[in-house]
């Protein structure tokens, strides 16, 4: 049985939980392939939200089957902390319901602590990271000093990685102002985590293997978005891991012959954390309008996003870069009683109109963003459940998202509830 991919095609925090949580019921499998403890995927059902760092949003369905894969860094504490909150809330009732691969890298304490000291080196000039230690986690694993969970669970095979690469990083912390990582606190910690991961962790190639020789149907959940992708991305204000859809198969063990379709997921509107390009941003009443009525703060830091207009020549990129398939489009209702809409179509730069992302690279500061303008509506749409029942100017805003895209939508959320939502077409 194919897979598909749900990937974020803007700047992260699209709302991929939610969509991954209305799909759920009709997949046996749900895979996170790629990011560490700097992404958040919220589900609210009624009133009672849930935020996912390292654990996919399938988890909240019993009869799914939950991997996080080989292409995860994974900080033990935040994935244990996340196992505890969901038993005690009645999730998670069996331990084969989630697996964690045996090759994924662990964030160690050392990461955490170059990240952040990085950060306030850098002053002015920072990246903006969530300071969870995701990059340099990565850096480890890319110059093979990293040391995956098999090795830490490997009491003899984890002391020796330690000895190999904690002096170097004790010596990289001490020389900007930070306290050296002690040797037996980080083993003791690794025993401990070892005791509370074992049920989880296993060889999750193989499972996932035997998953598709079984006929069962397989989601591969992407954290972040396109924009944020550290080769395709607004270098250097990404994040450290491929975000887009080929990841899928270098992070979870699968080829691409088995991937069948993949689900980009953006926003009606525009939105990004920290620091980096953002064509279309708005500073005054509208981008108020779109950070309070939407929530707009980030589910990892609590950060308040900044706020646009759709931007298309970002969207049409990401379903290139991805080979988007579908479209899932969410926030809709956050536009409601908004009197003029507007969608970027093209940038000016110099005079001169470019239509393609990458044209556009390192002169982000110096582009006007071309808008066309559509007329708002102010109908209540969170209770719509038929595209046909929404306001004509919601529908005129909808096709001609569709029309400059080249990508049929697939679902649009209307609400933050997993109910608030109108399925257009089925992806199995």
């Amino acid at each position: 049985m194919p897979a598909v991919v749900v990937i974020g095609a803007q700047w992260g925090d699209e709302g991929k939980g939610k969509i991954i949580d209305v799909l759920t019921p009709q997949v046996d499998v749900v895979v996170r392939f790629q990011g560490g403890a700097n992404a958040g995927h919220t589900v609210i059902i009624g009133e009672d939200k849930t935020v996912l760092h390292l654990i996919p949003s399938g988890i909240l369905h019993e009869r799914c089957q939950c991997i996080i894969g080989n292409g995860v860094v994974i900080d033990p504490q935040v994935l244990i902390d996340e196992i505890e909150g969901l038993v005690d809330r009645g999730f998670l009732r069996h331990h084969h319901q989630l697996a964690v691969s045996h090759h994924a890298h662990v964030v160690f304490s050392y990461h955490r602590l170059l990240d952040q000291l990085r950060e306030e080196k850098r002053g002015s000039a920072s990246i903006g990271t969530t300071g969870r230690g995701i990059g340099p986690a990565y850096e480890d694993k890319a110059s093979r000093l990293g040391i995956r969970l098999c090795d830490m669970m490997n009491p003899e095979s984890f002391q020796k990685a330690l000895d190999l690469v904690l002096p170097e990083k004790n010596r990289q912390i001490e020389a900007m102002g930070g306290n050296p990582i002690v040797r037996d606190d980080l083993i003791h910690q690794a025993r401990e985590w070892s005791k509370h991961l074992t049920p989880y962790v296993c060889d999750t190639v193989t499972l996932l293997h035997d998953s598709f020789r079984q006929h069962k149907r397989i989601l591969l959940e992407g954290a972040q978005g396109t924009a944020l992708d550290i080769d395709h991305g607004t270098y250097p204000f990404v994040t450290s891991s491929n975000t887009i859809a080929g990841a899928a198969c270098a992070g979870s063990g699968i080829g691409p012959t088995m991937i069948d379709s993949v689900l980009g997921v953006a926003k009606a509107y525009t939105t990004r954390v920290g620091k980096g390009a953002f064509p279309t941003e708005l500073h005054e009443d509208v981008g108020n309008h779109l950070q309070e009525k939407g929530n707009e703060f980030g589910a990892t830091t609590g950060r308040r996003r900044r706020c646009g207009w759709l931007d298309m020549v970002a969207l049409r990129y990401a379903a290139q870069v991805n080979g988007l398939t579908h479209l899932a489009l969410t926030k809709l209702d956050i536009l409601t009683g908004l009197d003029t809409l507007k969608i970027c179509t093209a940038y000016r730069i110099h005079g001169k109109e470019v239509s393609h992302f990458a044209e556009a690279e390192g002169q982000f500061e110096k582009l006007e963003p071309c808008y066309e303008a559509f007329p708002g509506w102010k109908e209540d749409i969170a209770s719509i459940q038929s595209l046909n029942d929404l306001p004509q100017n919601a529908r005129r805003y909808i096709d001609r998202i569709q029309e400059l895209l080249g990508v049929p939508i697939q679902m649009l959320s209307v609400g933050p509830d997993r109910k608030h939502g109108i399925l257009l077409q089925k992806l199995f």
